[in-house]
């Protein structure tokens, strides 16, 4: 359980510095998307994220944790380090600067990353040993 709570911790931080984030970054080039739009449903997935490990705890909650939580994370630190163009409608969105709602996000993003990651391979052991059976293997019952 308590692996369940601070991965949808984690994952409600980043939620959170995403919706705060999202009114300072909503002018765009017409026919773009703007970077709040796209903060807004950075932070509208992690929320789904969050709310489903929380619920459920399953492998899959975890698998979508780990997608919304790695992407963020990979998404923050390739755009702090690398001057991307824009490509399409996504606009260039670099940002070379650190600041603490960016520090924040992305240390709770690459936490989420770590605990989602260790939810899937404890789900997966307890699916893998728990299969309903309570005999040994290589023992029937006769």
């Amino acid at each position: 359980m308590a692996l369940r709570l601070l991965t949808a911790l984690a994952l409600f931080i980043d939620a959170g510095v995403h919706f705060f984030m999202a009114p300072g970054y909503q002018y765009a080039q017409p026919g773009t998307i703007s970077q709040g739009t796209l903060f807004l449903l950075e932070a509208a997935a992690a929320l789904v994220a969050g709310i489903y490990v929380l619920v459920r705890g399953s492998r899959a909650a975890y698998a979508l944790a780990l997608l919304v939580a790695f992407s963020a994370f990979a998404a923050v630190m390739l755009y702090r380090y690398v001057d991307i163009p824009a490509i399409g409608p996504i606009p260039a969105m670099y940002d070379p600067v650190w600041f603490f709602s960016k520090t924040l996000s992305a240390v709770a993003e690459g936490a989420g990353t770590l605990l989602a990651l260790a939810g899937l391979v404890r789900t997966g052991l307890t699916a893998k040993y728990d299969a309903g059976t309570t005999l040994p293997a290589g023992r029937r019952r006769r």
